[in-house]
Protein backbone atom coordinates (compact mmCIF):
# COMPACT_ATOMS: atom_id res chain seq x y z
CA UNK A 1 0.00 0.00 0.00
CA UNK A 2 2.84 2.30 0.88
CA UNK A 3 4.66 1.67 -2.45
CA UNK A 4 1.48 2.34 -4.42
CA UNK A 5 1.32 5.85 -3.02
CA UNK A 6 5.02 6.60 -3.51
CA UNK A 7 6.16 8.91 -6.34
CA UNK A 8 9.37 7.91 -8.08
CA UNK A 9 11.67 9.94 -10.31
CA UNK A 10 14.04 8.77 -13.02
CA UNK A 11 17.75 9.49 -12.65
CA UNK A 12 17.45 12.37 -15.09
CA UNK A 13 14.49 13.86 -13.23
CA UNK A 14 16.16 13.46 -9.83
CA UNK A 15 19.41 15.07 -11.04
CA UNK A 16 17.46 17.97 -12.57
CA UNK A 17 15.49 18.56 -9.38
CA UNK A 18 18.70 18.57 -7.34
CA UNK A 19 20.47 20.77 -9.88
CA UNK A 20 23.39 18.37 -10.28
CA UNK A 21 24.84 16.08 -12.93
CA UNK A 22 23.97 12.40 -13.07
CA UNK A 23 27.52 11.61 -11.95
CA UNK A 24 26.95 13.68 -8.78
CA UNK A 25 23.61 11.95 -8.28
CA UNK A 26 25.37 8.57 -8.36
CA UNK A 27 27.94 9.92 -5.89
CA UNK A 28 25.12 10.82 -3.49
CA UNK A 29 23.91 7.22 -3.71
CA UNK A 30 27.38 5.77 -3.04
CA UNK A 31 27.76 8.02 0.02
CA UNK A 32 24.42 6.88 1.43
CA UNK A 33 22.75 10.29 1.04
CA UNK A 34 20.15 8.94 -1.37
CA UNK A 35 18.74 5.49 -2.06
CA UNK A 36 18.41 4.07 -5.58
CA UNK A 37 15.38 1.81 -6.09
CA UNK A 38 14.97 -0.88 -8.72
CA UNK A 39 12.97 0.08 -11.84
CA UNK A 40 11.13 -2.03 -14.39
CA UNK A 41 14.16 -1.75 -16.64
CA UNK A 42 17.04 -3.46 -14.74
CA UNK A 43 19.49 -1.05 -16.39
CA UNK A 44 17.80 1.92 -14.76
CA UNK A 45 17.23 3.10 -11.20
CA UNK A 46 14.52 5.30 -9.77
CA UNK A 47 14.44 7.62 -6.76
CA UNK A 48 11.72 8.45 -4.27
CA UNK A 49 10.51 12.00 -4.82
CA UNK A 50 10.28 12.63 -1.05
CA UNK A 51 13.91 11.54 -0.52
CA UNK A 52 15.09 13.77 -3.37
CA UNK A 53 13.20 16.72 -1.90
CA UNK A 54 14.70 16.05 1.54
CA UNK A 55 18.21 16.02 0.08
CA UNK A 56 17.49 19.16 -1.91
CA UNK A 57 16.35 20.94 1.27
CA UNK A 58 19.51 19.82 3.11
CA UNK A 59 21.73 21.09 0.28
CA UNK A 60 19.84 24.38 0.30
CA UNK A 61 20.36 24.73 4.05
CA UNK A 62 24.03 24.02 3.48
CA UNK A 63 24.41 27.43 1.82
CA UNK A 64 23.23 29.28 4.95
CA UNK A 65 25.44 28.91 8.06
CA UNK A 66 22.61 29.61 10.50
CA UNK A 67 20.40 26.91 9.00
CA UNK A 68 23.32 24.46 8.92
CA UNK A 69 23.93 25.03 12.63
CA UNK A 70 20.29 24.34 13.44
CA UNK A 71 20.02 21.25 11.29
CA UNK A 72 23.23 19.62 12.48
CA UNK A 73 22.21 19.84 16.12
CA UNK A 74 18.66 18.54 15.66
CA UNK A 75 18.55 15.14 13.90
CA UNK A 76 20.39 16.81 11.02
CA UNK A 77 23.35 16.24 8.76
CA UNK A 78 26.36 14.30 10.14
CA UNK A 79 28.93 16.39 12.01
CA UNK A 80 31.79 13.89 12.44
CA UNK A 81 33.05 10.61 11.05
CA UNK A 82 32.63 7.31 12.89
CA UNK A 83 33.18 3.64 12.07
CA UNK A 84 31.17 2.33 15.03
CA UNK A 85 27.43 2.42 14.38
CA UNK A 86 25.33 2.95 11.27
CA UNK A 87 21.59 3.65 11.09
CA UNK A 88 20.44 3.33 7.50
CA UNK A 89 17.10 2.56 5.84
CA UNK A 90 15.48 1.59 9.11
CA UNK A 91 18.22 -0.80 10.22
CA UNK A 92 20.92 -0.62 12.90
CA UNK A 93 24.47 -1.93 12.45
CA UNK A 94 27.40 -2.33 14.86
CA UNK A 95 30.69 -2.32 12.93
CA UNK A 96 28.77 -3.46 9.86
CA UNK A 97 26.87 -6.24 11.65
CA UNK A 98 23.10 -6.11 11.94
CA UNK A 99 22.49 -5.26 15.61
CA UNK A 100 19.14 -7.08 15.80
CA UNK A 101 20.65 -10.28 14.45
CA UNK A 102 23.61 -9.88 16.78
CA UNK A 103 21.27 -9.42 19.75
CA UNK A 104 19.64 -12.76 19.03
CA UNK A 105 22.66 -14.64 20.42
CA UNK A 106 25.53 -12.33 21.43
CA UNK A 107 26.41 -11.37 24.99
CA UNK A 108 27.19 -7.81 26.03
CA UNK A 109 30.83 -8.83 26.47
CA UNK A 110 30.98 -10.05 22.87
CA UNK A 111 29.31 -6.87 21.68
CA UNK A 112 31.78 -4.78 23.66
CA UNK A 113 34.72 -6.63 22.11
CA UNK A 114 33.26 -5.97 18.65
CA UNK A 115 32.75 -2.25 19.28
CA UNK A 116 36.07 -1.78 21.10
CA UNK A 117 38.10 -3.77 18.58
CA UNK A 118 39.62 -6.34 20.93
CA UNK A 119 39.25 -9.96 22.02
CA UNK A 120 36.61 -10.79 24.64
CA UNK A 121 39.18 -12.42 26.94
CA UNK A 122 41.40 -9.31 26.72
CA UNK A 123 38.69 -6.99 28.01
CA UNK A 124 37.06 -9.47 30.38
CA UNK A 125 39.70 -11.72 31.96
CA UNK A 126 38.90 -14.13 34.81
CA UNK A 127 38.56 -12.49 38.18
CA UNK A 128 36.63 -9.37 39.20
CA UNK A 129 38.19 -5.87 39.01
CA UNK A 130 39.38 -4.21 42.20
CA UNK A 131 37.28 -1.36 43.53
CA UNK A 132 38.29 1.53 45.75
CA UNK A 133 37.62 1.18 49.50
CA UNK A 134 35.24 4.13 49.59
CA UNK A 135 32.78 2.31 47.34
CA UNK A 136 31.50 -0.14 49.93
CA UNK A 137 31.27 2.60 52.55
CA UNK A 138 29.04 4.59 50.19
CA UNK A 139 26.68 1.72 49.31
CA UNK A 140 24.33 2.11 52.33
CA UNK A 141 23.88 5.81 51.54
CA UNK A 142 22.75 5.01 47.98
CA UNK A 143 20.45 2.12 48.85
CA UNK A 144 17.27 4.07 48.11
CA UNK A 145 18.63 6.39 45.43
CA UNK A 146 17.27 5.97 41.87
CA UNK A 147 19.79 4.70 39.31
CA UNK A 148 19.90 8.10 37.57
CA UNK A 149 21.50 9.52 40.74
CA UNK A 150 23.31 6.51 42.17
CA UNK A 151 25.20 5.21 39.13
CA UNK A 152 27.51 8.24 38.54
CA UNK A 153 28.26 8.59 42.25
CA UNK A 154 29.01 4.91 42.84
CA UNK A 155 31.14 4.59 39.69
CA UNK A 156 33.28 7.52 40.79
CA UNK A 157 33.65 5.90 44.21
CA UNK A 158 34.51 2.47 42.77
CA UNK A 159 36.85 3.15 39.85
CA UNK A 160 40.29 4.71 39.98
CA UNK A 161 40.67 7.49 37.44
CA UNK A 162 44.24 6.54 36.52
CA UNK A 163 43.17 3.15 35.14
CA UNK A 164 41.71 4.73 32.01
CA UNK A 165 43.53 8.07 31.99
CA UNK A 166 46.57 6.92 30.00
CA UNK A 167 44.61 5.98 26.85
CA UNK A 168 47.00 3.39 25.46
CA UNK A 169 44.81 1.02 23.38
CA UNK A 170 47.92 -0.84 22.19
CA UNK A 171 48.39 -1.96 25.77
CA UNK A 172 46.14 -4.94 26.54
CA UNK A 173 45.72 -3.66 30.07
CA UNK A 174 43.81 -0.68 28.70
CA UNK A 175 41.05 -2.93 27.36
CA UNK A 176 41.04 -4.79 30.66
CA UNK A 177 40.46 -1.43 32.35
CA UNK A 178 37.57 -0.79 29.96
CA UNK A 179 36.01 -4.13 30.84
CA UNK A 180 36.69 -3.47 34.51
CA UNK A 181 34.90 -0.14 34.30
CA UNK A 182 31.85 -1.89 32.85
CA UNK A 183 31.93 -4.59 35.53
CA UNK A 184 32.19 -1.94 38.24
CA UNK A 185 29.15 -0.16 36.82
CA UNK A 186 27.15 -3.41 36.93
CA UNK A 187 28.16 -3.79 40.57
CA UNK A 188 27.05 -0.21 41.25
CA UNK A 189 23.70 -0.87 39.57
CA UNK A 190 23.10 -3.90 41.80
CA UNK A 191 24.63 -2.22 44.89
CA UNK A 192 27.04 -5.10 45.36
CA UNK A 193 30.70 -6.04 45.01
CA UNK A 194 32.13 -6.44 41.49
CA UNK A 195 31.92 -9.87 39.87
CA UNK A 196 33.48 -11.66 36.89
CA UNK A 197 30.26 -13.55 36.13
CA UNK A 198 28.66 -12.91 32.71
CA UNK A 199 27.12 -9.47 32.83
CA UNK A 200 23.54 -10.42 31.99
CA UNK A 201 23.80 -13.34 34.43
CA UNK A 202 24.64 -10.93 37.24
CA UNK A 203 21.36 -9.12 36.63
CA UNK A 204 19.40 -12.35 36.16
CA UNK A 205 20.69 -13.75 39.43
CA UNK A 206 19.96 -10.58 41.37
CA UNK A 207 16.47 -10.38 39.88
CA UNK A 208 15.83 -14.15 40.23
CA UNK A 209 14.99 -14.68 36.58
CA UNK A 210 14.58 -17.98 34.78
CA UNK A 211 16.50 -18.81 31.57
CA UNK A 212 13.96 -17.08 29.34
CA UNK A 213 14.10 -13.92 31.45
CA UNK A 214 17.89 -13.95 31.54
CA UNK A 215 17.99 -14.22 27.76
CA UNK A 216 15.63 -11.26 27.36
CA UNK A 217 17.89 -9.18 29.61
CA UNK A 218 20.92 -10.21 27.52
CA UNK A 219 19.12 -9.20 24.35
CA UNK A 220 18.04 -5.83 25.76
CA UNK A 221 21.59 -4.98 26.82
CA UNK A 222 22.97 -5.71 23.36
CA UNK A 223 20.23 -3.69 21.63
CA UNK A 224 21.08 -0.71 23.85
CA UNK A 225 24.85 -0.96 23.32
CA UNK A 226 25.18 1.96 20.91
CA UNK A 227 23.06 4.25 18.77
CA UNK A 228 25.33 6.47 16.76
CA UNK A 229 25.72 10.12 17.83
CA UNK A 230 22.93 10.47 20.42
CA UNK A 231 23.14 13.12 23.14
CA UNK A 232 24.93 10.97 25.72
CA UNK A 233 27.40 9.54 23.20
CA UNK A 234 28.19 13.03 21.93
CA UNK A 235 28.73 14.09 25.53
CA UNK A 236 31.15 11.21 26.04
CA UNK A 237 33.01 12.17 22.86
CA UNK A 238 33.25 15.83 23.91
CA UNK A 239 34.72 14.81 27.26
CA UNK A 240 37.15 12.37 25.66
CA UNK A 241 38.27 15.03 23.18
CA UNK A 242 39.54 17.18 26.05
CA UNK A 243 41.97 14.46 27.16
CA UNK A 244 39.92 13.50 30.21
CA UNK A 245 39.85 9.89 31.42
CA UNK A 246 37.55 7.23 30.07
CA UNK A 247 35.89 7.09 33.49
CA UNK A 248 35.04 10.79 33.12
CA UNK A 249 33.51 10.13 29.69
CA UNK A 250 31.29 7.35 31.08
CA UNK A 251 30.15 9.50 34.01
CA UNK A 252 29.31 12.28 31.56
CA UNK A 253 27.33 9.83 29.46
CA UNK A 254 25.40 8.68 32.52
CA UNK A 255 24.51 12.26 33.44
CA UNK A 256 23.32 13.05 29.91
CA UNK A 257 21.28 9.83 29.79
CA UNK A 258 19.43 10.83 32.96
CA UNK A 259 17.54 13.57 31.12
CA UNK A 260 13.82 13.09 30.45
CA UNK A 261 14.37 13.60 26.71
CA UNK A 262 16.87 10.76 26.63
CA UNK A 263 17.20 7.63 28.79
CA UNK A 264 14.87 8.88 31.50
CA UNK A 265 12.05 8.73 28.97
CA UNK A 266 11.66 5.27 30.51
CA UNK A 267 10.58 6.96 33.74
CA UNK A 268 8.03 9.08 31.90
CA UNK A 269 6.72 5.84 30.37
CA UNK A 270 6.50 4.29 33.84
CA UNK A 271 4.48 7.22 35.21
CA UNK A 272 2.18 7.25 32.20
CA UNK A 273 1.59 3.50 32.40
CA UNK A 274 0.99 3.61 36.16
CA UNK A 275 -1.78 6.19 35.64
CA UNK A 276 -3.86 3.86 33.47
CA UNK A 277 -6.87 2.18 35.08
CA UNK A 278 -7.28 -1.57 34.55
CA UNK A 279 -11.09 -1.38 34.48
CA UNK A 280 -11.22 0.83 31.35
CA UNK A 281 -10.14 -0.05 27.84
CA UNK A 282 -6.72 1.26 26.82
CA UNK A 283 -8.09 3.02 23.74
CA UNK A 284 -10.68 4.97 25.79
CA UNK A 285 -8.13 6.16 28.31
CA UNK A 286 -5.56 7.10 25.69
CA UNK A 287 -8.14 9.02 23.64
CA UNK A 288 -9.13 11.00 26.74
CA UNK A 289 -5.53 11.83 27.64
CA UNK A 290 -4.67 12.81 24.09
CA UNK A 291 -7.75 15.03 23.96
CA UNK A 292 -6.50 16.75 27.11
CA UNK A 293 -3.28 17.64 25.34
CA UNK A 294 -1.15 14.95 26.95
CA UNK A 295 1.52 13.30 24.82
CA UNK A 296 2.11 9.56 25.00
CA UNK A 297 5.86 9.14 25.57
CA UNK A 298 7.89 6.41 23.90
CA UNK A 299 6.38 6.52 20.40
CA UNK A 300 7.90 7.74 17.16
CA UNK A 301 11.63 7.85 16.37
CA UNK A 302 12.96 10.24 13.70
CA UNK A 303 15.62 7.75 12.58
CA UNK A 304 13.13 4.91 12.11
CA UNK A 305 10.16 6.02 9.96
CA UNK A 306 8.81 2.45 9.94
CA UNK A 307 9.41 1.80 13.63
CA UNK A 308 12.37 1.39 15.98
CA UNK A 309 13.93 -1.98 15.09
CA UNK A 310 15.25 -2.40 18.65
CA UNK A 311 11.75 -2.10 20.07
CA UNK A 312 10.36 -4.46 17.43
CA UNK A 313 12.90 -7.13 18.34
CA UNK A 314 12.20 -6.94 22.08
CA UNK A 315 8.45 -6.64 21.82
CA UNK A 316 8.20 -9.61 19.47
CA UNK A 317 9.26 -11.75 22.43
CA UNK A 318 7.46 -9.86 25.19
CA UNK A 319 3.99 -9.03 23.86
CA UNK A 320 2.76 -12.57 23.10
CA UNK A 321 3.04 -13.27 26.84
CA UNK A 322 1.95 -9.83 28.05
CA UNK A 323 -1.53 -9.04 26.64
CA UNK A 324 -2.00 -5.88 28.72
CA UNK A 325 1.10 -4.35 27.15
CA UNK A 326 0.02 -5.55 23.71
CA UNK A 327 -3.33 -3.75 24.13
CA UNK A 328 -1.66 -0.55 25.33
CA UNK A 329 0.93 -0.38 22.56
CA UNK A 330 -1.56 -1.33 19.86
CA UNK A 331 -4.03 1.34 20.99
CA UNK A 332 -1.31 4.01 21.26
CA UNK A 333 0.11 3.19 17.84
CA UNK A 334 -3.35 3.28 16.30
CA UNK A 335 -4.14 6.68 17.83
CA UNK A 336 -0.79 8.37 17.19
CA UNK A 337 0.26 6.66 13.97
CA UNK A 338 3.70 6.16 15.52
CA UNK A 339 5.47 2.95 16.48
CA UNK A 340 6.98 2.16 19.92
CA UNK A 341 10.59 3.12 20.65
CA UNK A 342 13.19 1.26 22.69
CA UNK A 343 12.21 3.33 25.75
CA UNK A 344 8.71 1.94 26.14
CA UNK A 345 9.88 -1.50 25.01
CA UNK A 346 12.28 -1.57 27.98
CA UNK A 347 9.44 -0.59 30.31
CA UNK A 348 7.26 -3.36 28.87
CA UNK A 349 10.13 -5.79 29.44
CA UNK A 350 10.55 -4.61 33.04
CA UNK A 351 6.87 -5.07 33.79
CA UNK A 352 6.70 -8.41 32.02
CA UNK A 353 9.60 -9.82 34.06
CA UNK A 354 8.55 -8.13 37.32
CA UNK A 355 11.85 -6.27 37.66
CA UNK A 356 12.30 -3.49 40.23
CA UNK A 357 11.23 -0.01 39.18
CA UNK A 358 14.12 1.81 37.58
CA UNK A 359 15.37 -1.38 35.92
CA UNK A 360 14.38 -0.12 32.45
CA UNK A 361 16.70 2.88 32.80
CA UNK A 362 19.34 0.63 34.32
CA UNK A 363 19.32 -1.72 31.33
CA UNK A 364 19.59 1.26 28.99
CA UNK A 365 22.53 2.72 30.91
CA UNK A 366 24.44 -0.53 31.38
CA UNK A 367 24.12 -1.48 27.74
CA UNK A 368 24.93 2.00 26.44
CA UNK A 369 28.11 2.20 28.52
CA UNK A 370 29.67 -0.15 25.96
CA UNK A 371 28.92 2.42 23.27
CA UNK A 372 30.20 5.38 25.31
CA UNK A 373 33.51 3.62 25.75
CA UNK A 374 33.73 2.86 22.02
CA UNK A 375 32.77 6.43 21.08
CA UNK A 376 35.24 7.93 23.55
CA UNK A 377 38.05 5.67 22.32
CA UNK A 378 37.36 6.60 18.70
CA UNK A 379 37.22 10.31 19.47
CA UNK A 380 40.44 10.23 21.47
CA UNK A 381 42.11 8.48 18.55
CA UNK A 382 41.49 11.52 16.33
CA UNK A 383 43.33 13.84 18.76
CA UNK A 384 40.83 16.58 17.84
CA UNK A 385 39.15 18.79 20.41
CA UNK A 386 35.40 19.09 19.77
CA UNK A 387 34.89 22.84 19.84
CA UNK A 388 31.91 24.06 17.75
CA UNK A 389 31.07 27.74 17.37
CA UNK A 390 27.83 29.45 18.33
CA UNK A 391 25.79 31.90 16.27
CA UNK A 392 25.43 34.91 18.53
CA UNK A 393 21.86 36.25 18.79
CA UNK A 394 22.22 38.55 21.81
CA UNK A 395 22.66 42.32 22.20
CA UNK A 396 25.21 43.56 19.69
CA UNK A 397 28.17 45.50 21.10
CA UNK A 398 29.14 48.98 19.94
CA UNK A 399 32.29 48.09 18.02
CA UNK A 400 33.00 51.75 17.31
CA UNK A 401 34.31 52.09 20.87
CA UNK A 402 31.41 53.84 22.56
CA UNK A 403 29.56 52.59 25.59
CA UNK A 404 26.81 50.03 25.14
CA UNK A 405 24.23 48.36 27.30
CA UNK A 406 21.65 49.84 29.73
CA UNK A 407 21.95 53.57 30.19
CA UNK A 408 24.14 54.14 27.17
CA UNK A 409 23.25 56.90 24.69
Amino acid sequence: MKDAMAVYLSAEEAAKRLGVSRQTLYAYVSRGLLQAHAAADPRQSRYLSDEVERLRAERKRGRRPKEVAKSTLDWGVPVLESAITLIRRGRLYYRGQDAVRLAATATLEETAALLWGCAVETAFPPGPPACLPGYEALLPHCAEAPPTEALPILLLAAAADEATASWRPVDGRFFESCGGLLRLLFAAALRTRPSAAPLHRQLATAWRLDEAGADLVRMALVLCADHELNASSFTARCIASTGASLRAAVVGGLCALSGTRHGATTMRNEHFWAGLAPEETMATQLERRLAAGERIPGFGHPLYPDGDVRAKALLARVLPEFPVAADLLSAAEGLTGQAPTIDIALVALRRHLGLPEGAAFMLFALGRTVGWIAQAMEQRGTEHLIRPRAIYTGVQPDEAGGESGPGAG
